[in-house]
């Protein structure tokens, strides 16, 4: 049975994908609360994520269906559903044929996020350079960001929600996180191989900072957290370099 585990969290990884899609794309007129229900499927999605690889690893299992379902499974949850948020939110009256040319048509540009995931994952899997890191930003992490915003709206404490549903924002942050995705930038993953400090030092002191970030600051803590991650892989890809 044990061999089933890891199979068992990527198919609820696939689950609150689906979820949270059908969420998204219901109805016709904005509904921020749908949007953050959405966000936290995919809060579920991404343990679920993160844990189907930890119960492989911890159990000694692997095989070529799993990482083709784990690849299938992130490409509903962090490639299909992102796109769909950022669609939705472009949507959502602030981006209309009277402020824009082609006001009507801009908001698909979101899903332009949607194809560089599947780039992004069609990358990893090809790629033998990535068994213990990453090139390029993952699609997790990627969909954090976006989940984010319908949290912070939702909560807006600190008076972003004027900027962040203005479509120069919302664009900008699609083709930044799009380019993200297939850059060529080493960045550590979040594998344990063990729980020592000395192997594993960057890791902790990630996940203290991030942790610290999303008590201090809610949901807007989250994509400071992403840019963390980032910026604690410059060391160690100059190094490498």
């Amino acid at each position: 049975m044990k061999k089933h585990v890891p199979n068992a969290l990527t198919c609820l990884n696939l689950l609150c994908g689906c979820l949270a899609l059908s969420l998204i794309l219901a109805g016709d007129a904005f509904d921020n609360s749908r949007l953050v229900t959405a966000a936290y499927l995919v809060g579920l999605a991404a343990v679920a994520d993160f844990f189907d690889g930890f119960a492989a690893r911890a159990l000694g299992v692997s095989s070529p269906i799993g990482k083709d379902l784990d690849s299938l499974a992130d490409m509903v949850s962090f490639g299909v559903v992102p796109g769909a948020i950022l669609y939705r939110l472009l949507s959502a009256g602030t981006l209309s044929s009277s402020t824009l040319p082609g006001g009507n048509y801009l908001p698909y540009l979101a899903f332009s996020l949607t194809i560089f995931s599947a780039l992004r994952l069609a990358k990893f899997n090809n790629d033998s350079r990535q068994t213990d890191s990453f090139i390029g930003l993952p699609t997790p992490a990627c969909t954090l960001v976006v989940a984010a915003l319908p949290l912070i709206l939702a909560n807006d404490k600190l008076g972003l929600g004027g900027y962040l549903l203005t479509p120069w924002f919302l664009l900008g942050l699609t083709a930044v996180l799009s380019t993200l995705l297939v850059a060529e930038i080493p960045l550590f993953a979040l594998k344990f191989k063990n729980f020592g400090w000395a192997d594993n030092r960057r890791r902790y002191v990630f996940i203290v900072l991030a942790a610290g970030l999303v008590l201090a600051l809610g949901a807007a803590g989250v994509p400071l957290a992403v840019l963390a991650y980032v910026a604690m892989s410059v060391p160690a890809a100059e190094r490498a370099g």
